[in-house]
């Protein structure tokens, strides 16, 4: 393992010129950022330190990764950075941001409520004002009644609702239109560029009477709104023509604003920090305003913008003053829980050092033992001083080092046998026909895959005459070598018998009656072979078959379909079988299909065999195309309802069409 600064030296050297000049480029344009230098040379230098320093810290990725993350111990180290200290700096940041929203809401919230309770002060006043008025005092006027009326409001709300206005009129013109029909209305009334929190409502039992009360939004009104934030402005909102504005567009719906008069809060500013960590927050929120404009139409829901700022500190205490004196209680508690978390963060950083100092102590010893093995040596031993689990691990590294020779030996020795397999593998391959036999009117494929190196199916296709042809599968008992080997000795008996002349003419049961007593007297008890011949001949049209204990091949006309299951007994049992020849007809354009076990024994999750009968429908449905594209689609119908394509015995299918 190598130090910090050896590993500073190494990168240094493999500096070249071009990364030596995007430092220099890199290290004076900062420079000349940081000193605030200006001029034509200085501002090209920043423009191009902004692309030096992306390809600085591209090429310092590639060696970090390659050299400074080489040592155990310094992944160690990025690894508690980025499982301890960068979820921590996440939680904090997104701590920061929740509070932000938390707060900034909060404070929209109360300006939101503090207006609004005073518009429900207007809309009661409205009210009140309403119901007095059906009773008339007696021996006064309508006119005096309401004049008695309005001083009253205002010998009571004035204080609160400075500016406010009373008045009575026989016209509901703007009733209807910003009530939409109704007899009241209540809320925020923008009349071009003034504002007013207004609730009018019709005199009930009356004649056409109308009773208006509006408070003009002032600064002095708005100063007296939400003291527990600090400025407070209107922004009033007039549509956006398209012309030049100094301003930020504000969409809502359909329609685009622009801000227009501006009414702040006098004697209003942010309040000074409560603690070293009280930042402002500020926060930009709607209000929604029926506009009238000079002509009389009316806009409903005209935004109005208002803009707040607050000291967390001012909200906590408006947030927590329900508790009383338990405020205290608590901010203790939450200072205490904060010291144990630090407590408990320093001691997981200590135990954190320790146990790196420890594991890469140890991995070093172990590398160390290593490149003595690497060199030859293999009496080397890691010095084991700890019974954890990396002095375990010593302790193993030293067992290993001195069953190596073994290992090797054992090594060399594996690959003799694979190399005799691998032979064996190519002797086998020779066995299978390298060239499809031409018949007119017969096409013919066949794929055989092996559950291991070497398989112990057979199949093969012979050409007798220009018009006859034989078709031979069979299934040698076990696995690997072994039945390699008895494969060998079937196709080679088979082979001499059908590649003699006028072997045409040999009846098939005849034929696997020669084959069955070669077994028998050149195989052991314990060894058999199942197998099917058949001999086609495509000027007659006729068929020659023996099963000897093989699975029944099938032949496919349209949708009918025969079995071929007339024989006899297994190959290599019993010297003295005998055996049966079946001959058929075959019709135009038939389609036969031989396979060993291998295909139709695969098992699905519920221990269910593909089976006969699954194959034979997987051959129908693709029974009009080529022998080829029919081989290849059986194998993976097996494979898909075993759901694995890894093979418990080896898998062969043979096909041939006759046309």
């Amino acid at each position: 393992m190598t130090s910090l600064p050896s590993n500073v030296q190494n990168l240094w050297r493999r500096l070249s010129g071009f990364d030596i000049a995007a430092l220099v480029i890199f290290a004076l344009g900062a420079g000349a950022m940081a000193l605030g230098i200006s001029g034509a040379i200085s501002n090209f230098l920043k423009f191009l330190a902004v692309p030096a320093a992306f390809y600085l810290i591209f090429r310092f990725i590639g060696w970090w990764r390659s050299r400074l993350l080489w040592s155990l111990r310094n992944r160690l180290i990025v690894a508690y950075v980025f499982i301890a200290a960068v979820p921590i700096l996440l939680i904090l940041i997104l701590g920061f941001l929740a509070g932000r929203i938390l707060y900034s809401q909060l404070g929209a919230y109360l300006v939101y409520e503090d207006i609004h309770a005073r518009i429900n002060m207007v809309a009661d006043m409205a009210e009140h004002i309403a119901m007095a008025h059906r009773t008339p005092l007696k021996g006064l006027s309508e006119e005096e009644a309401e004049n008695i009326l309005a001083a009253q409001s205002h010998a009571v709300h004035d204080q609160e609702l400075p500016g406010l206005t009373i008045t009575f009129s026989a016209d509901a013109t703007l009733l209807r239109k910003v009530a939409k029909g109704g007899d009241a209305f209540a809320g925020l009334l923008q009349e071009e560029d003034k504002l007013a929190l207004a609730s009018i409502r019709a005199i009930p039992g009356t004649r056409v009477r109308v009773v208006e009360l509006k408070v003009p939004v002032t600064p002095e009104l708005l100063a007296a709104i939400a003291p527990d934030v600090g400025a407070i402005q209107l922004n009033l909102m007039q549509k956006f023509t398209g012309a030049a504005q100094q301003t930020v567009i504000y969409k809502s719906g359909d329609e685009q604003y622009a801000a227009g008069g501006r009414i702040a809060a006098r004697a209003r500013g942010l309040q000074p920090e409560g603690f070293w960590i009280d930042p402002s927050v500020s926060v930009v929120s709607r209000l929604n305003s029926v506009y009238v404009s000079r002509d009389g139409a009316v806009e409903q829901n005209r935004p109005v913008l208002a803009v707040t700022n607050a000291r967390p500190s001012r909200l906590n205490a408006r947030i927590f003053n329900s508790l009383g004196e338990l405020r205290d209680s608590y901010l203790l508690l939450f200072i205490l829980v904060g010291i144990v978390f630090l407590l408990i963060e320093l001691a997981a950083l200590i135990t954190g050092i320790n146990m790196t100092r420890r594991i890469t102590s140890a991995i070093a010893d172990l590398y160390q033992a290593t490149q003595y093995v690497q060199s030859g040596d293999l009496t080397h031993r890691v010095r084991v001083e700890r019974r954890d689990q990396l002095g375990v691990l010593g302790e193993s590294f030293n067992l290993m080092t001195g069953s190596i020779s073994g290992l090797i030996e054992e090594q060399k020795q594996r690959q003799r046998l694979e190399n005799e397999i691998s032979i064996a593998r190519e002797v086998q391959n020779q066995l299978f026909p390298k060239r499809l036999p031409s018949v007119p009117g017969v096409e013919v494929e066949a794929i055989c895959k092996a559950a291991r190196s070497v398989s112990g199916d057979y199949y093969d296709f012979i050409q007798l005459t220009p018009t006859h042809i034989a078709v031979a599968i069979a299934d040698i008992s076990g696995k690997g070598i072994s039945a390699a080997l008895l494969m060998a000795s079937l196709q080679a008996a088979l082979r001499s018998q059908l590649l003699m002349e006028g072997s045409e003419n040999l009846g098939t049961a005849e034929l696997v009656s020669r084959l069955n007593k070669h077994l028998v007297r050149n195989t052991g008890d314990d060894r058999f072979a199942t197998f099917f011949i058949a001999v086609y001949d495509s000027a007659t049209r006729q068929l020659r078959y023996t099963n000897a204990g093989h699975l029944p091949s099938f032949l496919i006309s349209g949708k009918k379909t025969e079995h071929l299951d007339k024989g006899g007994m297994v190959l290599g049992v019993y010297e003295e079988s005998l055996y049966e020849e079946c001959l058929l007809q075959v019709p135009l354009d038939a389609l036969l299909i031989g396979y060993s076990d291998g295909l139709v024994e695969p098992e699905n999750v519920y221990g269910e065999e593909f089976g006969v009968r699954r194959l034979q429908e997987a051959a129908v449905q693709v029974q009009a195309s080529p022998p080829s594209r029919v081989a290849e689609s059986l194998m993976p119908a097996a494979e898909e309802w075993a759901g694995s394509a890894e093979q418990a015995d080896d898998m062969t299918v043979i096909v041939a069409r006759m046309r």
